[in-house]
């Protein structure tokens, strides 16, 4: 189903309703925004997706139990610096305390506030820090767009840009507004979603559609990306909706959904694009497109292979034409295919190559290939010939930069 979408400026505040802050709390660094606010003057139903890591933070907890019981949200408090992972009991009560202090800063019950955390694992929050930030982030919580970038700063650890997008489309014949903010940089391979993402709408939908959708959503986004292969303890991708655009409440799958799906499938390709060209010492976001699969799972499987493989994100960022990698990467993800059968293509703003097909290199020129491989936005087509299924991964190269950024992560 193809909709139509206006793509606009703006993140988690581009919705009815939804308001947003950012404020320097001083929970790890000393010289910057480091907590931010999502709040919505009406209650939320929330859906959620969250690490399948077997440690779990103590906020992936919280929330999670927050979804699974359907409660109303009115608030999400974030912090950046420390994670509130590995610290047992102390971390729980740390989560419960910030609910408690937005519940009284905000006059909202604590049972609808949802916390996230991001930063260095082991180590515990100054709660006392936490609960002064969040007085903070209360008094000067705004509607409008610098709200919202002032809250995907906030959120920020090793990312080098702030990640927003945000779309409306119609349903019901009203104006339905999708916008979202995240954060990641490094410790990237979700198997579920990202590091942390909020996407709000002021849709009117049932809540069990709600969580279908969101599920399905990050599949085809945030669980197609990569930047080193490490899934976080903190993974976390919430998504409310205030029902504001005052549209008639959608709770079957119908038109107004299906449009409802497309345009958070869109805000959300945005930002895990942004996340995955933002890897920690990146130059370039690289994209795997795989056509011709014999299935969906398939495609997705040899897509995610090659983006995840540090031999072919080496020689990107080398603008080596080493398509071997590549066709090896393929090979060992597990999915079935004719070797003799694959075409691959490099491709950029500065052309397209075919550098292999029927078994052996294509007759290509390397210079030419190297230009391709230059941009600061590099894709690998891979035709399989196996079928008509695709999928597209992303991820980033990999450089010196990245041994050095994590070296001294913790300092």
């Amino acid at each position: 189903m193809v909709i139509s979408m206006e793509m606009i400026k703006g993140g988690v505040t581009a919705a009815k309703g939804f308001e947003a802050a950012g404020v320097e709390a001083g929970i790890k660094y000393a010289d910057r925004k480091d907590m931010a606010l999502i709040y919505s003057t009406k209650a939320c139903r929330a859906a959620g997706t969250f690490t399948t890591n077997v440690v779990k933070a103590a906020p992936v907890l919280w929330d999670k139990q927050a979804v699974e019981q359907a409660r109303p949200v009115r608030a999400v408090v974030v912090n950046a610096g420390i994670a509130n992972a590995c610290t047992g009991e102390e971390g729980y009560e740390c989560c419960r305390r910030t609910a408690e202090a937005a519940a009284r800063a905000l006059d909202i019950p604590a049972e609808s506030v949802l916390v996230a955390s991001t930063g260095v694992i082991g180590m515990q929050i100054p709660v006392d820090r936490i609960e002064a930030g969040v007085e903070k982030l209360a008094a000067c919580r705004a509607a409008g767009a610098e709200a919202g970038n002032v809250a995907a700063r906030a959120i920020m650890t090793t990312d080098t840009i702030s990640k927003q997008a945000a779309v409306t489309f119609t349903a019901g014949g009203k104006t339905v507004t999708v916008g979202g903010m995240c954060k990641g940089s490094g410790m990237i391979h979700p198997n579920m979603c990202t590091m942390l993402a909020f996407v709000t709408t002021d849709l009117a939908i049932s809540g069990p559609l709600l969580q279908k959708a969101a599920r399905e959503s990050i599949e085809d986004t945030f669980n197609m990306i990569s930047v080193d292969g490490d899934t976080s303890t903190n993974d976390t991708f919430l998504l409310l909706a205030n029902g504001m655009a005052e549209n008639d409440e959608i709770r079957e799958e119908n038109e107004d959904y299906e449009a409802f799906k497309e345009a958070l499938l869109y805000v959300n390709t945005c930002l895990a694009r942004m996340m995955a060209g933002d890897g920690e010492g990146a130059t370039a976001l690289f994209e795997v497109k795989v056509v011709g699969a014999a299935n969906r799972q398939d495609a997705r499987t040899l897509s995610k292979s090659v983006i995840c493989s540090s031999l072919t994100k080496a020689a990107i960022f080398g603008h080596d034409a080493n398509w071997g990698r590549i066709l090896c990467a393929l090979g060992y993800s597990g999915a079935q295919f004719d070797p003799e059968k694959v075409e691959l293509f490099f491709e950029s703003r500065a052309g397209r190559i075919r550098i292999y097909g029927a078994g052996k290199a294509a007759d290509y020129s390397e210079e030419e290939a190297t230009k391709i491989l230059s941009e600061k936005e590099v894709t690998v087509v891979a035709d399989m010939h196996m079928g008509d299924a695709e999928a597209t991964a992303w991820g980033c190269d990999l450089s010196y930069d990245y041994v050095k950024i994590n070296a001294d992560y913790r300092s």
